[in-house]
């Protein structure tokens, strides 16, 4: 039997999915997508995992697009249809991401190019080794920025940064990326891991209901007005006011002990 694209290791409340094509720099397949969203709904699905992570195997995240996949085959007219592909693959996938009940760092160990760049940054928390680039690879074959690009990355960088990096698909150095606020933390390829499960750890205790609430309003309230996120956050404290969390929140702090969050 060949082996997973996608592997799956659980560390206590962590579970941990790394793409498994590492000759190809674990470029996205058709093949690849299917099994990357049975395991993120499999996580969901786990009442016990309370954080997700998102890595590659061998030296790179993700270089984006495979373009030899059978699934980047021809449309209707003979020519290839990459925008069925992203309706297909990228969009379902870019906006699960988003939607998840608990929390999602990209530990990104090597390049991400193309959309596997994006794929990262759409994550809640991006966390990359000093080694590892983010490349808009999509103009140096005629495209625009996808899974997510066009959106991300002028919030991320603001606008001039934004064209900038699409249109010229310069590479730019996790350390660059860190600098310019694209990403949470630039550290030591040694450290990468150490560093990840702990925050991964850290995030899992934390409440996961009020954690998913937070990327929701924050997204919600980037193009309101600012009494529209004042209304946001009213509406989504109302929310969470009302769950175990907030209860028990409360009753630890007055107690001076340890929270023990539950909800989901």
């Amino acid at each position: 039997m060949s082996e997973p694209l996608v592997l799956v290791a659980t560390d206590g409340p962590v579970r941990t999915l790394t793409l498994n094509r590492p000759a190809a720099l674990n470029s996205f397949t058709g093949a690849m997508h299917v099994e990357l969203r049975a395991a993120i709904e499999a996580a969901v699905a786990d009442e016990a995992v309370r954080c997700l992570v998102i890595t590659g195997a061998g030296r790179g995240f993700c270089a984006g697009q495979d373009l030899n996949d059978p699934d980047m085959g021809p449309g209707p007219d003979g020519k290839p249809d990459v925008g069925a592909v992203i309706e297909r693959n990228y969009r379902p996938l870019a906006l699960r991401i988003r939607t998840l009940p608990i929390p999602v760092i990209a530990m990104v160990n090597g390049v991400a190019a193309g959309a596997g760049a994006n794929f990262a940054l759409g994550c809640d928390v991006v966390l990359a080794a000093r080694s590892a680039s983010f490349i808009q690879a999509f103009s140096k074959i005629g495209l625009i920025p996808d899974c997510g690009g066009t959106w991300l990355l002028p919030r991320i960088v603001g606008r001039a940064r934004a064209i900038g990096l699409a249109m010229t698909g310069d590479k730019l150095s996790a350390e660059e990326a860190a600098q310019m606020g694209m990403i949470w933390r630039c550290v030591d390829d040694a450290a990468l891991a150490e560093q990840t499960r702990a925050l991964a750890l850290k995030l899992a205790a934390m409440p996961s209901r009020a954690l998913a609430a937070t990327r929701l309003a924050i997204d919600e309230a980037m193009p309101a007005s600012y009494a529209e996120a004042l209304s946001i956050e009213a509406r989504v404290q109302g929310e969470l006011g009302r769950a175990g969390d907030f209860a028990e929140g409360v009753a630890a702090f007055q107690q001076k002990r340890a929270p023990v969050f539950k909800d989901r």
